[in-house]
């Protein structure tokens, strides 16, 4: 058996051990963010690629919507859990998901980029406004000195083809990345990613949203004790009203029809159980 046909059923048997579960219309993985860093480290070592994307409401309103997010999802390896009401609502319907499934960059990010500079992995972060991702990443070098890590802004045009888009993609190739992290929010990035993963060599890519904005200072953070009780949402409200009314207040009503879904489902099933 080849090299290639080896690392493929390894890479097979490695991700088949994370379980998926489905609701909302939508599967996600039930993973921790040390699990996901071990993915991340699997797929580097063996030279496999690997697209990670994650769900909260947003994305799950959006991917009912929007075919090139559906694409996105199929991408993926992975899909881990970015908010906590998707922990609670999966919960409800009895399946066995933990406060620790809930995978916020802002939780993370140190940690990882600690154990990034540790292994030597190149980072490249591809978002935010001039010279927003820059600050981020200083802020994230003074706690990880030896990370590698090259940042390009998101304020371009990513139409495959365009001249901008074309300056993007030989600068991450010139980078050599291990890991490309792609926070230009939703559905922005995701469609960014179907249109160009192909012409990238990099093993692992994830999307990330704005946490460098987090990083920079340039959004408030939220106390990290409001994700775990799943209120991240409100204080992110109150600060950003503009920007966020319409995703926290007038999105999740139209979902009610996949609640009730899910709800007639667990129904149907107590019936047949019965």
């Amino acid at each position: 058996m080849g090299k290639n046909n080896r690392q493929q059923i390894a890479t097979a048997a490695h991700d088949a051990a994370i379980k998926r579960i489905g609701f909302l219309g939508i599967t996600a993985d039930m993973i921790d963010g040390r699990g996901l860093t071990r993915i991340i480290s699997h797929h580097i070592e063996k030279g496999t690629r690997c697209v990670i994307g994650y769900h909260n409401l947003h994305s799950i309103f959006l991917y009912h919507r929007d075919e090139q997010m559906r694409v996105f999802y199929r991408l993926c390896r992975v899909i881990h859990i970015d908010g906590m009401p998707l922990i609670f609502w999966a919960k409800a319907l009895g399946l066995k998901t933990e406060r620790r499934h809930r995978v916020s960059y802002m939780d993370w990010i140190f940690s990882f980029m600690e154990q990034a500079a540790q292994n030597g992995w190149r980072v490249f972060y591809l978002g935010a406004m001039p010279g927003v991702a820059a600050r981020g990443a200083d802020v994230l070098r003074l706690r990880s000195p030896s990370l590698h890590l090259e940042t390009a802004h998101g304020h371009f045009n990513c139409h495959l083809g365009h001249p901008e888009n074309e300056v993007v993609i030989r600068q991450i190739k010139a980078a050599r990345p291990h890991i490309l992290l792609v926070g230009m929010g939703m559905p922005r990035q995701e469609h960014w990613i179907v249109t160009n993963h192909s012409l990238l060599d990099v093993p692992v890519i994830l999307t990330c949203g704005g946490c460098i904005n987090y990083l920079a200072g340039v959004v408030p953070l939220p106390p990290r004790w409001l994700g775990q009780v799943g209120l991240e949402w409100l204080f992110r409200l109150l600060t950003e009203p503009r920007r966020l009314w319409k995703r926290c207040l007038w999105e999740p009503w139209h979902m009610v029809p996949l609640f009730l879904s899910d709800l007639r489902k667990i129904y149907d099933k107590k019936i047949r159980g019965g």
